[in-house]
């Protein structure tokens, strides 16, 4: 018997080559893409209002139908037919209309991408999340999950009106498409915030990228003349150095978006942290704290209200590789620009002064002298033993 699907068999027209189109396209999209495009679809085809839901099990039923009906017949039944069947047996269709190929593929756009910008919209972006964070998982790869938005966007639609601040988001969405390598994904996740997963890619890879693409913007909207110091602000989580479940990722990268946001809020002209020249520090610290500093977000180099704050690791897997004791590794708990306060089992096992390689997110592993300065139990986690940096 001919393959119903096969638009060569006999008697096929124009309209039934078209549909049977139809049908390996919507299976090249994931189920919750290809709810969103039936729904459209029906409403194009028949002018009937169907959820999303529906519209799946009504496509399943068209499927069916069309080969039950080939196969009782003996010969290729159309899609037409099949559809025709199911949507009158329900009562639901009114005026069935065919569609042209060219208003198949906008709506299957329009599915899957942001009408302004043209980049992936918000429910694609949960659904690429998930596939490619399990498969990062499942091969041992890195995965980084970048969160973007336009530092100070609300004065440029404030001063300049909506259009302009539509171009603003236009150029930014066109910055990352110019940017990215062909395996990265780049989104509109709403209002000004955007989104970008990167695929093998490691932390100092992610952090030189969004370096290059905050550049890049810069360049991009010179023509545009803005007074506000409008700018591309970013927060990074790496799987598996920051966790590998997406709400960790997805809150570590909010963090650092955030801090990186109030760290510049000063400043006239907004610069990433780790590009800031670095300050006369008011006492000793480490080239660690400075690099972490600078990575996680926290302005420590700048105000001396600032010299003691710590940058909580809570929630990553920074951990301490203590030299002196071959094996034996920390907690790292937190960070500030003096030290670092590691949480062990036994801290009678360390001395007062010793070595240890620290991994902390964002940083490649550093070796730093410490000597112990205080010891505080944790109630079931054994103690937390502060430390500072020694030159």
């Amino acid at each position: 018997m001919p393959n119903p699907a096969d638009p060569s068999r006999p008697g096929a027209n124009a309209e039934d080559s078209f549909l049977d189109l139809l049908v390996e396209t919507i299976e090249t999209l994931d189920r919750g893409v290809r709810g969103q495009f039936l729904q459209k679809f029906f409403k194009a085809v028949a002018q009937v209002d169907l959820t999303e839901s529906i519209s799946l099990e009504f496509w399943d039923q068209v499927l069916q139908r069309r080969r039950m009906l080939s196969e009782s017949l003996g010969r290729s039944v159309s899609l037409k037919t099949a559809m025709v069947d199911v949507l009158s047996a329900t009562s639901v269709m009114r005026v069935p209309i065919l569609m042209e190929y060219e208003e198949l593929k906008k709506l299957q756009i329009n599915a899957a991408t942001d009408a302004l910008t043209g980049l992936y919209n918000r429910r694609l972006f949960e659904e690429y999340f998930n596939k490619e964070l399990n498969r990062a998982k499942r091969y041992g790869q890195h995965l980084t999950l970048v969160i973007m938005d336009l530092h100070r966007f609300k004065e440029v639609n404030d001063r300049y009106g909506h259009l302009k601040g539509d171009q603003a988001l236009q150029a930014a969405a066109s910055t990352l498409r110019k940017t990215l390598r062909t395996s990265d994904y780049a989104f509109r996740i709403g209002g000004d915030e955007f989104a970008m997963l990167l695929p093998q890619t490691d932390p100092e890879q992610s952090s030189t990228l969004c370096r290059r693409l905050r550049a890049n913007y810069e360049v991009a909207i010179q023509p545009m003349k803005f007074d506000v110091p409008l700018a591309l602000d970013y927060g990074i989580g790496v799987c598996p150095e920051d966790g590998d479940e997406t709400e960790v990722l997805m809150r570590i990268a909010d963090e650092r978006l955030y801090q990186l946001k109030n760290a510049s809020r000063t400043n006239s002209r907004v610069i990433p942290i780790e590009h800031q020249p670095p300050r006369e520090p008011a006492i000793p610290a480490s080239p660690l704290a400075a690099a972490a500093a600078a990575a996680l977000g926290t302005a420590m180099a700048g105000a001396d209200k600032r010299k003691w704050e710590r940058v909580s690791l809570a929630g990553t897997r920074a951990y301490a590789v203590l030299s002196d004791l071959p094996s034996k590794t920390a907690k790292v708990i937190d960070l500030s620009y003096g030290g670092v306060a590691l949480q062990t089992e036994r801290p009678d096992d360390l001395p007062s002064t010793f070595q240890a390689v620290l991994h902390v997110p964002i940083l490649p592993p550093v070796k730093v002298s410490l000597r112990k300065t205080y010891t505080q139990t944790v109630d079931g986690n054994g103690a937390r033993v502060g430390c500072a940096f020694v030159n």
